[in-house]
């Protein structure tokens, strides 16, 4: 019955922070399709009819303690086809970021509002 996930939405407080984040650091291009809604947001394609979504709306867990290693917390995995030119940019930008415990070639991080992303090496 289910077929794929189309999207993911996170949550963000600064909209041109996220950007930063999400468009220079990881190299996602802008979806320019998003219609107008009462809220600001960005889309972002990541492969074929998937998409992240960027919402500029408060944070109903805003101080929430979240875990230190990422995969213990929810979060999307991506795949990436460079697993170190991303470690090379996220240790660049000073972002934080832990090896995944499985011993699978993959790493969490977080984005600037403190959502979980997890990177996998494609290959």
């Amino acid at each position: 019955m289910i077929t794929g996930i189309l999207h993911t939405t996170f949550l963000t407080a600064n909209l041109v922070r996220a950007r930063v984040f999400y468009e220079d650091l990881l190299g996602l291009q802008s979806n320019t399709s998003r219609p107008r809604m009462s809220f600001d947001g960005m889309w972002y394609d990541v492969a074929p009819n998937q998409q992240i979504h960027l919402m500029l709306l408060p944070n109903p867990e805003a101080g929430l303690s979240r875990p230190a290693h990422a995969g213990r917390d929810r979060h999307v995995a991506l795949a990436v086809s460079d697993l170190n030119k991303l470690i090379k940019r996220l240790e660049a930008a000073g972002v934080v970021y832990t090896l995944s415990q499985s011993g699978r070639r993959a790493l969490f991080c977080r984005d600037p509002d403190d959502n979980a992303l997890e990177f996998i090496a494609n290959a």
